[in-house]
């Protein structure tokens, strides 16, 4: 192991449980990673074992069966993970988004219900807040949940769910207007509703149907589908929170959680990248003696080592502030758009530093020169996060007076 990406002050079982990841990362699933991803096969020896390791209960509180453990905590590992294969970090998750949202707006009676086989990833989850139609526009969501007696009936197409046929749980954002008089702000008018269903594809529950898998340039192995709902009867008692009117600051507050997981992911793909082409530059010669001692080259590695430390240094802090408490979409908006846009240069860079080699399939960083661009638009594209990041600049620093 490098001296990049260090993270100072851990605790002794923080150190333990990243080092855990790190070993299983090395042994189980890079010598695996590139073979899988090229057959679009779902990792499930490798989900086996990160379920035997309590990957899947790392947030969730100890008095639900889970490790209790912190934000950062839970990032280094999916860096650790995405290092190995991003498409693994991208099971863990969409089901760690649900959890915490469950911990965080959940009912007593929903999180004792699905904590526990959560944490031993007996139930896993997925996510639903995008539409065919409306791209980063969560507010102009049309899918609809109508309430009709102790339940509610929902309509509507979803798009893009992470683990959409391989989870048993989905936490689904939709429009319910009752008690909200017209003119209420879109926002306030959404629910989140917690949908039960079986692994697998068709239609999977009456009313419930997963098309089937995205076909997708990288991102592979990991299931991302369409959701389309069709009278789903879905129970009151799971609505997010038992009241309607908070789904879309659920979700954000999930998704806020999710950004710092996406810049770890950026910067596991990174430091990859980084091994990958720090490797081959003293191993392949040219004129002589190995590239890695040609200027050239050794300004590459330079700009790539410094890219891969100021991405973790950022999103080390984003997840720190989270964990003591403040709010932190300035520092998870900073950290998912610079460690997703360094990802993608460091990347292209080792892709460079190999040349020809880079082309072939043979080859490791074949692989990540397709996964990387998924970081430009997972969890809000990157003009999303300046946005965010612009608007709450504006707040901090307004003019008085």
């Amino acid at each position: 192991m490098g001296r990049l990406a260090q993270t100072e002050g851990l605790t002794d079982i923080q150190r333990e449980i990243v080092s855990t990841v790190r070993d299983f990362v090395d042994k189980e699933i890079i010598p695996v990673a590139t073979d899988l991803e090229h057959r679009d096969e779902y990792p499930t020896q490798i989900v086996e074992g990160l379920k035997e390791l309590g990957i899947f209960g790392l947030m969730i509180p100890e008095g639900y069966g889970g490790l209790g453990e912190s934000l950062l905590t839970y990032a280094l590992c999916v860096e650790e993970i995405a290092r190995g294969w991003m498409s693994v970090s991208g099971i863990i998750n969409t089901h760690f988004i649900v959890a915490y949202m469950l911990k965080q707006h959940g009912t007593d009676e929903q999180k004792e219900y699905f904590l526990p086989r959560m944490a031993a990833g007996e139930v896993r989850g997925a996510f639903s807040m995008s539409e065919p139609g409306l791209g980063s526009d969560v507010s102009a969501i049309t899918t609809k949940g109508v309430r009709d007696g102790d339940e509610y009936v929902l309509t509507g197409q979803k798009m893009w769910l992470t683990n959409g046929g391989t989870s048993s749980l989905v936490a689904v954002l939709c429009r319910t207007d009752e008690g909200h008089p017209e003119g209420t702000a879109p926002h306030r008018s959404m629910t989140t509703f917690l949908v039960e269903k079986e692994p697998g594809f068709g239609e999977v529950k009456p009313g419930l149907t997963i098309p089937g898998k995205i076909d997708k340039m990288g991102y592979k192995g990991v299931d991302t589908t369409e959701l389309i709902l069709d009278g789903l009867r879905v129970p009151e008692n799971r609505v997010l929170g038992g009241a309607t009117g908070r789904g879309f600051y659920q979700m954000m507050d999930g998704v806020e959680v999710g950004r710092v997981n996406v810049a770890a992911r950026g910067c596991g793909v990174a430091q990859r990248a980084f091994e990958l082409g720090v490797s081959y530059a003293q191993q392949r010669h040219t004129f002589g003696k190995p590239i890695a001692q040609h200027q050239a080259i050794q300004f590459k590695l330079a700009e790539m080592a410094t890219k891969v430390e100021a991405a973790h240094a950022l999103m080390v802090g984003a997840a720190r502030k989270k964990d003591s408490g403040q709010r932190n979409d300035l520092e998870a908006g900073m950290a998912k758009y610079l460690a997703s846009e360094y990802c993608k240069e460091v990347v292209e860079d080792a892709f460079r530093i190999h040349g020809g080699y880079g082309f072939s399939k043979e080859y490791e960083i074949e692989r990540l020169y397709r996964e990387a661009p998924m970081l430009l638009i997972g969890e809000g594209t990157a003009e999303i996060q300046k946005m965010i990041v612009g608007r709450r600049l504006l707040e901090e620093y307004k003019i008085q007076g």
